[in-house]
């Protein structure tokens, strides 16, 4: 049984975590505003390029001069695994989520005969793949040093990712991040980029028709690459902003774990001392009859 000095500090260090815990909650909610506005008006231009893309697509079909992106290589034997996380932890079954359906979307693949690629953003995500998919990582983006996500840096993974896709090193190309719905709901989600593929793509056909100058194949062969960096775009914001509100719930229910733990913490120091208090009467009382 502890004694009561113990007692006491495992009180009071809890009590310094529940101080901790409450800041990061505090500082997440604050930051999750921000991410969330970035992401929330991230979404039309995003949709409504995908929109624009979807009808230029539709248009082109399977035509001899369509973009290799819109195409692709004729194969999906070699997938490239784009696999978005966070730099720090901390943020409950966030990374965690997103890095499992990365492994089981790589496992699949596999077992159908299917070589994969992986090029990692976050080093969480990245620790947690290397253990069983560490023979297929291709590459690594740190953003540790990033303050604030930009348009730039989507460029930056869109130009890597790219660059690979011209000199032949995969056929597909997937993006793994996490679609953020609420403080308390994020959605692990793999997004198709390369080739490119459009949900809307079957309305837009359907839809009003549009005449190009230049041409859909001219135009789609600029939009396309710019189309990439967008999707990547659009993950890191969404990722911004689930990250900070799996945080701000994970914190929240550490300091609520906290203080229940000091509750129960202070009732059994109670308990102790009166148990101590009661065998030193029980003593003196005991001296005082035998005298």
């Amino acid at each position: 049984m502890p004694s009561l000095k113990d007692l006491k500090n495992r009180i009071e260090s809890v009590k310094s975590t529940r101080k901790i815990t409450k800041a990061m909650q505090m500082v997440a909610a604050a930051k999750l505003r921000r991410a969330q506005e970035a992401a929330e008006e991230g979404r039309p231009y995003a949709e409504r390029f995908s929109a624009v893309m979807a009808g230029l697509a539709a248009s082109v079909g399977g035509n001899d001069g369509a973009p290799k992106l819109l195409t692709g290589t004729g194969s999906d034997q070699v997938h490239l695994l784009v696999v978005m996380t966070a730099e720090r932890g901390l943020c409950g079954g966030f990374n965690s989520n997103i890095a499992r359906l990365a492994r089981q979307h790589a496992q699949s693949l596999m077992a159908n005969g299917k070589s994969v690629k992986i090029l990692t953003v976050g080093k969480k995500g990245r620790d947690q793949l290397k253990r069983d998919l560490g023979d297929s990582f291709v590459g690594h983006v740190d953003l540790t040093e990033v303050k604030r996500i930009g348009y730039s840096n989507a460029q930056d993974i869109a130009r890597d990712v790219l660059a690979r896709f011209d000199a032949g090193e995969f056929d597909v190309a997937t993006l793994f991040f996490s679609k953020f719905v609420n403080v308390v709901s994020q959605e692990p989600t793999a997004l198709q980029i390369i080739p490119a593929k459009f949900e809307s793509e079957e309305e837009a056909s359907g839809g009003a028709f549009y005449e190009y100058e230049p041409g859909e194949e001219e135009i789609l062969a600029d939009l396309l690459p710019r189309g990439v960096a967008t999707q990547i775009f659009s993950g890191l914001l969404e990722n911004g902003a689930s990250e900070q509100g799996a945080r701000m719930s994970a914190m929240d229910n550490a300091t609520r774990n906290a203080g229940e733990m000091i509750d129960k913490l202070t009732i059994e120091y109670n308990r102790s001392r009166q148990a101590v208090i009661t065998n030193e009467l029980i003593e003196i009382i005991s001296g005082a009859e035998a005298l």
